[in-house]
């Protein structure tokens, strides 16, 4: 395993000459903040590692041990069907270098409707005493809770299937992050119907019951293809009642996610550039507050793994 740092100087935001809102007063910018170090490498899955695999999408979060805990999904495995299976680290601060390996997480179960070897993209949010990991089946948004916020049980329907919704059997609705906006859950993801990417949300009052689908942000300067609105993660910033959305177009050396900031979390422009505030040279961002302090966690530009820097907001 190796750390990747940030050279002498931090890493800023990109910006367009006369983008969008980002001048206006109030808005601030997302910054990384020093040195970056690496929490995971990509695991030994014994008989399902694969010579390509690769790890992506993920969570991290607080168990109730307070360890923390990172969940990924692992792609080109040997699993069979679509490759992808979840992993699971473990630290005990998420200051720490090189968390624990602590084997797979969770493979999907066609018994229960999910596409074999089709999971993607978990969020695990802790609301009350229950934690939930919202996660995809390639097809569908699903849900699994945990009591311990380690080992999580699928939500099945009376038909004893997970999935919770999706955009139609070949878009590929994928990567849900949940958000509580006042009394309601806001489930945002991502979708291609017709190969056109977008950033997609649902709202719920329960969790269990869920609005139809509404397009929240696609198009623009990020584009319209397929992988134009990965790994959607939206933060709210209290002192100045901003949301701001995080949005991925490309993994890798040449990663880039753009951001978006406006007042209303359920739009952050479709075909509109004027919520655009800048892009970070980052793939599938996930944000932490802890104890005051924001951490940003984003794969690493070798796909091999996982990484987390602090990140400061500055006024635009």
């Amino acid at each position: 395993m190796w750390s990747r740092a940030v050279a002498a100087v931090v890493v800023l935001c990109q910006f367009a000459a006369g983008a969008g809102i980002a001048a206006e007063a109030g808005i601030m910018r997302p910054q990384i903040d020093g040195d970056w170090w690496q929490i995971a490498g990509n695991p030994d899955l014994g008989e399902l590692t694969g010579p390509d695999q690769q790890p992506v999408d993920f969570s991290i979060w607080q168990a109730a041990d307070g360890t923390w805990q990172l969940l990924s999904c692992i792609r080109h495995t040997r699993c069979g069907g679509k490759t992808r299976l979840l992993y699971r680290w473990e630290g005990r601060n998420i200051t720490d270098a090189h968390w624990k390996p602590m084997g797979i997480g969770m493979q999907a179960d066609p018994s229960c409707g999910e596409t074999p070897g089709g999971l993607q993209a978990p969020h695990v949010v802790r609301l009350g005493d229950l934690y939930h990991m919202f996660y995809g089946d390639w097809v569908r948004i699903c849900l699994a809770t945990s009591r311990d916020g380690k080992n999580f049980t699928r939500v099945l329907d009376e038909q004893g299937k997970t999935g919770l919704f999706g955009e139609g059997p070949d878009d590929n609705a994928r990567d849900p992050m949940l958000l509580k906006v006042g009394g309601r859950y806001f489930c945002y993801y991502t979708a291609h119907p017709g190969k056109r990417g977008a950033v997609y949300c649902r709202t719920s009052p329960d969790l269990r019951r869920w609005s139809d689908a509404r397009i929240v942000a696609a198009g623009g300067r990020a584009g319209d293809g397929p992988w134009s609105a990965e790994c959607p993660h939206v933060v709210f910033l209290s002192d100045s009642g901003q949301y701001y959305l995080f949005r991925t177009q490309r993994y890798g050396a040449n990663a880039q996610t753009s951001v978006y900031c406006s007042k209303d979390p359920l739009d952050f422009g479709v075909n509109d550039d004027r919520f655009f505030v800048c892009t970070l040279p980052v793939a599938a961002p996930e944000i932490v507050l802890h104890q005051g302090e924001y951490y940003i966690a984003a794969l690493l530009p070798s796909l091999k793994g996982i990484q987390v820097a602090r990140l400061k907001w500055l006024p635009q």
